[in-house]
Order: C-alpha cells, then sequence, then structure tokens
C-alpha cells in the first residue's frame, strides 16, 4: 500500500505545481529552462505512474475490504465511463463546442472515472487510488477554471463535426477498453466478456 501513496504523491504532486506552488514552478522553469522542466516533469510522473499501477497491483492481491458493492453499481460506472472517454477525447480534438463549454475535458473526465470506479469498487486500495484522483481533479478543476475567467480565457468553437468525432471516438475507445483493453491491462473484464 505504501508504494501506491508514494506513487499518488508523485503523480498527483507534479500534476499539482501550477495550482499549489505556481511561482516555485514557474521559477524552475526559469532556472532550468522549458524543455528541462517538462523533462524532470515527465520522468517523475512516469516513476509515480509506475508505482501506482505496480502498488494497486499488490494491494489488489490481498485487499483490505472497507464495503461489498453492490451489482448494479458496476452496470452504473460503465455508463460514467462513456462520459469520461468523450472527455478525454474532447481534450486532444480541437475547437470542439464541449472543451469551448467545460474549459478542460481531461479533468472533468477524470471525475466521471473516479466516481464510476468508486462506486463498483470497495477495498481500501480503490478508495485510495479513486478517490485520490477525485479529490486531485476536483479543485484543480475548479481552480483551472477560475484561472480562465480572470486571464479572459476563450476557447475557439469550431464545426459540430469536431464534437461528432469526439463522441464517435470517444465511444470507440470506451467500447475497446471496457470489452477487451481493461481486461488485458487491469486484469478485470467489466462485462465477464
Amino acid at each position: 500500500m505504501l508504494v501506491l501513496l508514494i506513487g499518488l504523491v508523485l503523480f498527483l504532486g507534479v500534476h499539482s505545481t501550477r495550482m499549489f506552488a505556481p511561482q516555485w514552478r514557474s521559477a524552475k522553469i526559469d532556472t532550468l529552462g522549458l524543455g528541462k522542466w517538462k523533462g524532470l516533469y515527465s520522468l517523475v510522473a512516469l516513476a509515480g505512474l509506475i508505482m501506482i499501477v505496480w502498488g494497486y497491483g499488490q494491494a489488489r492481491l490481498d485487499p483490505t475490504w472497507l464495503w461489498v458493492p453492490p451489482v448494479w453499481t458496476r452496470h452504473l460506472a460503465a455508463l460514467l465511463t462513456i462520459p469520461a472517454f468523450v472527455l478525454l477525447v474532447a481534450t486532444y480534438v480541437p475547437h470542439t463546442h464541449i472543451k469551448a463549454r467545460v474549459g478542460h475535458p481531461m479533468l472533468l473526465g477524470v471525475k466521471f472515472w473516479a466516481i464510476a470506479h468508486l462506486l463498483a469498487n470497495g477495498t481500501l486500495a480503490d478508495l485510495l487510488l479513486f478517490g485520490g484522483f477525485l479529490a486531485w481533479a476536483v479543485p484543480l478543476y475548479i481552480v483551472s477554471r477560475r484561472r480562465d475567467r480572470m486571464a479572459a480565457v476563450v476557447y475557439p468553437v469550431g464545426r459540430v463535426s469536431r464534437d461528432a468525432i469526439a463522441v464517435v471516438l470517444g465511444l470507440v475507445f470506451w467500447m475497446a477498453f471496457a470489452l477487451w483493453l481493461h481486461g488485458v491491462l487491469i486484469g478485470v473484464k467489466p462485462f465477464g466478456v
């Protein structure tokens, strides 16, 4: 469990520097240069991600159950992950109405993903992993939206076809992940197929 916790601190911590330590972040970028900062940032994030995956895998071998979720929560989780995938894709499709409306679709998608998994899983490791991501995404989303308003950031809007691309690709990725990749990568088949 300790490896999972350290991984969460590293991964979410490095992704929180702009929120909690913007002056320190700016000073480091000025000192190191943007390229070196991004390299160091990426190494710390990757180390944290590896520790999260390994630590969570180890914790699943001997789980500490906090509650036993009802079966219907798995179905609800499957539904909640659909907008998570659409929002994730909308992050990378330029000029969508989705991004113009929500500003930071990846953070909103992380919230959907975390809530879905908190509902469907009941171990201490699940609470730490998914609760940690939710506790990170909520304030970061609020701060990011506030920062956008203060800077008068307006995300450009294109044709509705861009949103259609985000939705279709999000659904395709969701289906691929739910029906195949989740089982291969995580070891759990959400639909038992």
